[in-house]
């Protein structure tokens, strides 16, 4: 039966990751499709988040606070502008986010993590769920090429170190098991999808998840990764797609993986010119380095917004996703 060109899509997708990037996709599948789930890392410990976890021993608000925007289906524009209100002043306040101390009070009304999501998801009337990849706590930690181990997300997506340096290996400490409503939700979906989001910050600490690799081996759906536009200085430096989707593959381990997206339109120098301060670079789409394997496809697309800052164009994502599904 044919689809009108309003009515979304039943298939159930999952997308995981954190960041900007879950925001970026959900916003661009939520008019196409119903059941979009996100799963989110629990591995920041930065600014707003990393205060309140100190403070509060509450698992990380922040990329949840952003799934839940992204999700939200209230036509109210400022209920989501009120969510993502940051305070500059105030005694103990500046830096946080509304959204991040409105998840935190839900959290002590309710003792409980995930039932603070569902009471926040009701406020913004979210089409979806938003589930943390796991409930326990740990702290992400690093091993650069020569030895130095460094500690805490927020250490790593903003280096003290050299940031030229490659990151050899990453895990988590101490380990966590998967979220079992995470767990359920990857091995019931017909689709999954990863990224776009930093590499080592935003989207492996999810595959390092106890149980979490494992669901992704098991489930039926089709598992999807967005490459990112740009490298990020301190993780993916001088990165191309094909370093991006080997590493993704390294902790994924084999046969996981079923696509990978590429973006093959270069951005306008305009839009390049505004990234040399934080030194990053378009990421080289080098297909030749990615031969198609058994059950695996590299797709080379324009993804990218044709203004503004370098980000995934919303409607070229859901074409993405929707010719694979």
């Amino acid at each position: 039966m044919l689809k009108t060109k309003h009515e979304k899509s039943d298939k159930k997708i999952v997308v995981i990751g954190g960041g900007t990037g879950v925001f970026t996709i959900l916003t661009a599948l939520k008019p196409h499709f119903r059941n979009l789930t996100a799963i989110v890392t629990m591995a920041d410990d930065g600014g707003s988040t990393g205060v309140l976890r100190e403070e509060f021993g509450i698992l990380p608000p922040g990329d949840i606070r952003r799934a839940l925007i992204a999700l939200s289906s209230s036509d109210n524009v400022m209920l989501a502008n009120l969510l993502s209100y940051r305070f500059e002043e105030g005694v103990g306040l500046t830096g946080h986010s509304f959204g991040n101390l409105m998840i935190t009070a839900l959290h002590r009304i309710t003792n409980d993590f995930e039932k603070a999501i569902e009471e926040a998801g009701k406020i913004l009337v979210t089409e979806g769920k938003v589930i943390p990849v796991t409930l326990g706590h740990s702290q992400l930690v690093a091993e650069l090429e020569n030895g130095q181990i460094i500690r805490g997300e927020s250490n790593i997506d903003i280096p003290n170190h050299d940031g030229n340096l490659k990151i050899k290996r990453a895990w988590l400490k101490p380990e966590v098991e998967i979220n079992p409503n995470a767990r359920k939700a990857i091995l019931g979906a017909d689709l999954v999808v990863i990224g776009p989001g930093d590499l080592y910050t935003s989207l492996i600490p999810n595959l390092l998840v106890k149980g979490a690799r494992e669901a992704l081996q098991k489930t039926k759906a089709k598992v999807v990764y967005f490459v990112n536009l740009m490298t990020k200085h301190g993780e993916t430096n001088r990165f191309a797609a094909s370093d991006f989707v080997n590493t993704m593959r390294n902790y994924l381990g084999d046969g996981v993986l079923d696509f990978a997206i590429i973006n093959n339109k270069k951005p306008s120098p305009a839009q390049l010119s505004s990234y040399i301060k934080e030194r990053a670079d378009f990421v080289n789409p080098d297909l030749n380095n990615i031969p198609p394997k058994k059950n695996f496809m590299p797709i080379a697309t324009d993804l990218v917004r044709s203004k503004g800052l370098i980000r995934h164009d919303s409607e070229k994502v859901a074409k993405a996703v929707k010719m694979i599904i």
